[in-house]
């Protein structure tokens, strides 16, 4: 039976406005006044899920929906890098910086590397089938989850079997929809989509 996974990324909050690892602050002013303004274009879902995170616990509030927790949906974890910005990491630790964004396995935060972060993301994706209620016939096999961009970044390369440097080279914007129908081993992606557009 074909799932489709809609996976809304969060609005923003200081530590994206800053390029700092999050340290789970919530969403800004200019945030929250976006996803409620975006609550309206949620398409429906059997089911609803967010990651641990305040910002998307927030951002699924501000949307209207009721969502179940879902710690698979937890963010790269970072570690000892939590709470920092990039710029303040690359000048103090540019040798380890360069490494974890040169090489998905590595981990010099101590946290969890990006080949692991595919993995976990993977393993939720494709067991999305026997949780969503279509094996019995009371779900539609749509699921919706506010998600954070890394974890969106995750699904899109293990849909795609795209190889796990290609994690750094998508782009997922606050408040976009992204869609992935399919099943285990066999995904098709609609790309980042703005709630509320058009088309």
């Amino acid at each position: 039976m074909t799932v489709r996974a809609l996976l809304i990324s969060p609005a923003t909050s200081a530590a994206l406005r800053a390029a700092r690892f999050d340290d789970d602050c919530p969403l800004d002013e200019r945030g929250l006044a976006r996803a409620r303004a975006a609550a309206g274009a949620v398409p429906r879902a059997s089911r609803q899920l967010t990651a641990p995170s305040l910002r998307c616990r927030g951002t699924a509030a501000a949307l209207g929906l009721s969502p179940e927790p879902a710690p698979a949906l937890a963010d790269l974890a970072v570690g000892r890098w939590r709470g920092r910005s990039l710029d303040e990491l690359a000048a103090a630790e540019p040798e380890a910086v360069a490494a974890w964004l040169a090489d998905p396995g590595a981990a010099p935060h101590g946290g969890e590397s990006v080949v692991a972060l595919v993995e976990r993301v993977g393993t939720w994706l494709d067991g999305l089938g026997g949780e969503s209620g279509e094996e019995d016939g009371s779900g539609d096999g749509r699921v919706l989850a506010v998600a954070e961009p890394a974890v969106i970044r995750a699904a899109v390369v293990h849909a795609l079997a795209l190889p796990s440097q290609a994690f750094w080279r998508l782009d997922v914007r606050p408040l976009t929809l992204t869609a992935l129908s399919g099943r285990a081993g066999r995904w098709n992606l609609r790309c980042g989509k703005a709630l509320g557009s058009t088309g």
